[in-house]
């Protein structure tokens, strides 16, 4: 199983960015699909989630200002990143709560994690 995120970069405050995350490999069933994200020097937070139905969830802070979706017919999970600060500088993952094989639990999978930096 593989979690190929992409769409990090550098931005300037206020500006919109958009990450990709899609899942490769052997894939039985997807449950939730979450995005989390590590500013420097702290530890790794949680962004928002969304479920197969569609429905999400954000952590407070950054409710209004980002979006996140999925594809399920392309096992992709997706953030829209729109008013972005200087504090939004991290580490973005993209990680699922999945189960490989039919004879497997579901666990959670963890993608490689892109930078998103936001700087004038």
């Amino acid at each position: 199983v593989q979690l190929q995120a992409s769409g990090g970069g550098l931005v300037q405050p206020g500006g919109s960015l958009g990450l990709s995350c899609e899942v490769s490999g052997s894939i039985y069933s997807i449950n939730s699909m979450y995005w989390y994200r590590q500013p420097p020097g702290k530890q790794r937070e949680l962004v928002a989630l969304i479920n197969f139905y569609g429905h999400s969830k954000y952590a407070d802070s950054l409710k209004g200002r980002f979006t996140i979706s999925r594809d399920n017919a392309k096992n992709a999970v997706y953030l829209q990143m729109n008013g972005l600060k200087p504090e939004d500088t991290a580490v973005y993952y993209c990680a699922v709560d999945m189960a490989a094989t039919q004879w497997e639990q579901s666990s959670l999978y963890w993608g490689q994690g892109t930078q998103v930096t936001v700087s004038s």
